[in-house]
Parts: structure tokens; C-alpha cells; sequence
């Protein structure tokens, strides 16, 4: 496993992050303790949570995942052999408001009150009194986030960037949070932190955490040049597509106990020209004697403005796969091979 820096923060990360939303919907408290042994067996010292998890957002179970993190870590005392990342959640209008994540049912948003809450609950649930790295899951700005090619203006009613620093600032004053991240951002929205951070002498932002895999690379439109030039790396997540480009969904299958047939969730990666795609990547892999998975990860892995990708599994043997995409050896012909299936169909899964 390699291991890089997180930003300019002096933290080392693991090039492979462990991904967590599955734990407390997909998986058992006894299966995510399974896969974080076997995680940190192999090297994987990176994890990465959320106080929203597990995926899909419910009441019935917002924060189990971190509670089986915590759980792990109170069970084996390994916390300091391990960096950990959570979030916050940003707007949550487009959501229903999520009201059950915070106090009197309010809709979440990134004040100052509601990420003190969410700190909070998150360091109890977590049994840890400090995150390594602390992300914003969505902005809160009204924009859109999850998808979407087109841009849709929206009402300049938000959180100022300076405040939000500041609120984060003060976790950091406290110990509680060693640095700070973006997730599911845009280059106004980067740019924004970090002319705010070097105003202020505020935290800089370390790392920005988007969906990014290869029907999906609109990253290097904008914000993969942000990323190398200020140090603001990429956490890729969703590298495989939400299993999509393994070929499970391929002809119609829906595999028993998969996202797709327990939460048909899944248009992002449904849209027009994406089955297409996707077996040609699937095709590709097939050429090269590669398992579609590998072939997917390695491609984000080879990025220069990744710093780690996400990965996640249901099953141990899954986790074991995709952890081994991490061994392998990215060659020119892969790169071609690659770029020219995207230059036929670019971005059908934004």
C-alpha cells in the first residue's frame, strides 16, 4: 500500500480509503468489524464515515455506522493506527430538510450551532475525542449536487464561507478536528475556501471528495487543476460507479442483495449512453485479462490529482478485490485504451 499526505496538513493517508455507508443497512455491526480488520490488515489506514450514514438517509439509521466505528475502536484500542474522516451534512432542502438529524427537526444546514452538534455527535458516536479529517458532505449553498451536467442558478441565501471556517476553526482550536475537507464542491466553492482561509488565517481546506470514476470524469474539467496547483487533492468517491462498472447491472440482471435491487437508487448511473459505456469499460477489462474492478480502481488510483480513492464493499471477498486493484500496474496502453472509450461517450454518469 502507499501512503501520500493529506493536502499540506503533514498527515499520511493511505492511496485507498476504506468507505463506510453500507455499515448499519447493507452490513452487520459483525461485518463491518470483519472488514475493518481485514482493512487495516492490508494497509488501509484511511477510513471515511459521515454523521448521515448509513446510505441510504433514514431515521432508523443515521448514525449506525459511525456507532459500529466506535464500537471497533473501543473493542480493539487501534484508533491511533488509523486516520479517520467524517462529515457534516450540508443543505438539506433538497432532502426534505433530514430532520431528524438535528434538534426541534430542523432542516440541516452548516451553521455554526448545527456543526457544533454535528462534531459533537459524531466524536460520542465515533468513541474518539478528535477527527483526522472533518468534510462538508454537500455545500449549503443551494446548488445541485449529486449529479447533473447543467448548471441551474440559485438564490444567494447561504452560510458565508468566512463562517463556516470559522465554526470549524473553533474545533480545531480545540483539538477536536485536525483538518478540514469539502466533498461534492465546485471550483467557485474551493477557490472560495481558500481565498477565505488565506484571508483570514483561517483552516485551508486539505482535500475535496467527489464522485469520480471513468464514466464520470467532469473533475478534470475544473477542479483537477485546483486540486494539484493548491494541494487540495481528490477523494474519489464512487470509483466503481455504485458496482455499475463491475457489469453486474449489464442486460437487465439485478443481483440479489445489490444497492440497485434493494433501493433502486441508481439513476445517476442510468442515464443515456451509460450501459454503452460501461461495457465497453467492461470489455476493455476483459481484453487486458483484468477484473472490471481492478481496471476501474487502478484508473482513479493513476490519477495525479487523486490523493485517495473510496472504496466499498458488502461482502469481504468484494473488499478483498478491490484492495488488490491497489497492487497492480497501470501501462500506456490502459491509458489510451481508456481515453479513447471516453472520447467516444464522455461523462454519461455525472
Amino acid at each position: 500500500m502507499d501512503y501520500v499526505e493529506l493536502g499540506r496538513t503533514g498527515i499520511r493517508v493511505s492511496r485507498c480509503c476504506l468507505g463506510t455507508m453500507t455499515w448499519g443497512s447493507q452490513n452487520s455491526e459483525a461485518q463491518a468489524h470483519e472488514q475493518m480488520d481485514y482493512a487495516l490488515g492490508r494497509g488501509v489506514t484511511f477510513w471515511d464515515t459521515a454523521e448521515m450514514y448509513a446510505s441510504p438517509p433514514s431515521p432508523e439509521t443515521q448514525g449506525s455506522t459511525e456507532r459500529h466505528i466506535g464500537s471497533w475502536l473501543t473493542k480493539t484500542g487501534k484508533r491511533q493506527e488509523i486516520v479517520l474522516a467524517s462529515k457534516v451534512a450540508g443543505r438539506g432542502d433538497a432532502f426534505g430538510g433530514l430532520p431528524w438529524m438535528r434538534p426541534g427537526g430542523q432542516s440541516t444546514r452548516q451553521t455554526r450551532a448545527q456543526i457544533d452538534h454535528a462534531v459533537e455527535g459524531s466524536l460520542k458516536r465515533l468513541n474518539t475525542d478528535y477527527l483526522d479529517l472533518y468534510q462538508l458532505h454537500w455545500p449549503d449553498r443551494p446548488v445541485r449536487v449529486f449529479g447533473g451536467q447543467t448548471f441551474q442558478d440559485y438564490a444567494q441565501d447561504f452560510e458565508s464561507f468566512g463562517d463556516i471556517l470559522e465554526a470549524l476553526d473553533a474545533h480545531v482550536k480545540k483539538g477536536t478536528i485536525r483538518a478540514i475537507g469539502v466533498s461534492n464542491e465546485y471550483p467557485w466553492g474551493v477557490m472560495r475556501f481558500l481565498a477565505e482561509a488565506e484571508a483570514k488565517g483561517l483552516p485551508r481546506i486539505a482535500s475535496i471528495q467527489n464522485a469520480y470514476h471513468l464514466a464520470n470524469r467532469v473533475f478534470e474539467y475544473g477542479l483537477a487543476e485546483i486540486a494539484m496547483r493548491e494541494q487540495v487533492g481528490l477523494l474519489a468517491y464512487s470509483p466503481l460507479a455504485q458496482g455499475a462498472l463491475t457489469g453486474k447491472y449489464l442486460d437487465g440482471k439485478l443481483p440479489e442483495g445489490s444497492r440497485k435491487a434493494l433501493y433502486n437508487r441508481m439513476a445517476r448511473y442510468e442515464g443515456p449512453g451509460a450501459e454503452a459505456a460501461i461495457r465497453g469499460y467492461v470489455d476493455l477489462a476483459a481484453h487486458f485479462g483484468l477484473d472490471p474492478a481492478h481496471l476501474a480502481l487502478k484508473f482513479c488510483d493513476t490519477r495525479p490529482f487523486v490523493t485517495a480513492t473510496i472504496i466499498g464493499a458488502t461482502t469481504l471477498d468484494q473488499l478483498k478485490t478491490d484492495i488488490d486493484a491497489f497492487d497492480l500496474t497501470w501501462t500506456e496502453e490502459m491509458e489510451k485504451a481508456v481515453n479513447a472509450l471516453h472520447a467516444l461517450q464522455p461523462n454519461p454518469c455525472p
